[in-house]
């Protein structure tokens, strides 16, 4: 039996508008979930058309292979980390695509079952893998990081200034039981923080889940790497749009885009380029497009997102 898993594609059109889908084109989702931007690339395919949809997620990739049945021979469905984007074309005999999408972050399923230990909201065994076959779970984070690990990554990831309080106070309690439970984790950071502090913006818990989320699935780690191995991959005038959902994740795209298109990496006192690098890419959302009222309205999870978008010259 297929786990249900029904996912609202953020900025849905909009993202897909600016690939500009040719009939004939290949293209990828390198964030596969439900299958929402797969199924609207997939619409405007012709018989000659490719669609590659990846994901880390194999629960994913059943509700989506089901979603995009349809498309018959157009959709090739493949169990990986966007960040392999290079080896998996190489796998299918191909090495280049007109464009490509990016949905980062993690997906309102996964959020939502209580046993994937993704949310603070729900009691379920500490785990946050987007991938189940990997071995790292935030179980292992929780319980085995020393307590500046816990404090870097808290920090780091989460945006989180109580960071050093709540690693030691993870440790603290570790050294009775081990930290098993999703519930358990969230009351020894509330535990670990200012009283005033506890629910004056957000859940206490939230900024940790979220960086121990990142830590495990090396969410930030890969991302410029495979922005540049995706545009080394696009044929020119191929797109790649992202969608992000925090301030680290659209930091990193911003910066990346920023540094493919201006080329030129010398200091900025040399008189004349020496580097001899040029402008790889065109960015096409010199802001960032954010949701309308609409969709802000029916999809909470909108609230946060930013597309940008570049195109290879």
């Amino acid at each position: 039996m297929i786990e249900e898993f029904k996912h609202v594609s953020v900025l849905l059109e909009e993202s897909i508008n600016l690939l500009d889908v040719k009939p004939d084109g290949i293209y990828a989702d390198g964030t596969l979930g439900g299958g929402g931007h797969s199924a609207l690339i997939c619409s405007l395919l012709g018989a000659a058309g490719r669609l590659i949809g990846i994901d880390r997620d194999k629960t994913a990739i059943s509700a989506a292979s089901e979603r995009l049945e349809e498309f018959g021979d157009r959709v090739t469905i493949v169990h990986d980390n966007f960040s392999n984007i290079k080896q998996i074309l190489r796998n299918l005999g191909t090495d280049s695509l007109d464009g490509a999408i990016l949905d980062l972050g993690v997906s309102s399923p996964q959020l939502d079952t209580a046993e994937r230990g993704f949310s603070y909201n729900m009691d379920a065994r500490l785990d946050m893998r987007m991938n189940r076959e990997d071995a790292l779970s935030a179980y292992d984070v929780v319980n085995t990081y020393s307590e500046t690990e816990l404090a870097k990554i808290i920090f780091d990831y989460g945006e989180e200034r109580f960071a050093r309080q709540i690693a030691r106070g993870i440790v603290k309690e570790r050294e009775t039981h081990e930290i098993e439970t999703t519930f358990q984790l969230s009351e020894v950071i509330k535990s670990s923080i200012p009283q005033k502090a506890r629910f004056a913006d957000k859940h206490p818990a939230k900024r940790t889940f979220q960086a121990i989320r990142i830590e495990v699935n090396n969410e930030l780690g890969i991302l410029e790497n495979a922005i540049r191995d995706f545009v080394e991959v696009l044929k020119p005038g191929g797109v790649l749009s992202i969608i992000t959902f925090h301030s680290l994740e659209d930091r990193i795209v911003k910066q990346t885009f920023q540094s493919l298109a201006e080329g030129c990496t010398c200091p900025k006192d040399f008189p004349v380029c020496v580097c001899g690098n040029k402008p790889k890419v065109k960015i096409i959302t010199r802001k960032p497009i954010v949701s309308g009222k609409d969709e802000l309205d029916n999809n909470n999870r909108a609230h946060s997102a930013k597309l940008r978008a570049i195109r290879k010259i």
